[in-house]
């Protein structure tokens, strides 16, 4: 992957940095899935997971 997401029109990159990306991307069952891109290391996330990542990172942020 090139850091974007495919092109298939259920993609949406979320946000973008240099060296970093994170996209979501709707399968043809409507389940949702996120996807954190580091380097050269891609997490992928369903949606229970992604919201469990978002409260670590803002308890990391809040401490």
């Amino acid at each position: 992957m090139d850091g974007h997401p495919p092109h298939n029109g259920r993609s949406e990159t979320l946000a973008e940095t240099e060296n970093y990306t994170v996209w979501r991307d709707v399968d043809e069952n409507g389940e949702v899935t996120y996807h954190l891109e580091l380097g050269v290391v891609t997490c992928h996330f369903f949606q229970d997971e992604w919201d469990e990542l978002l409260d670590l990172f803002g308890l990391l942020i809040g401490s």
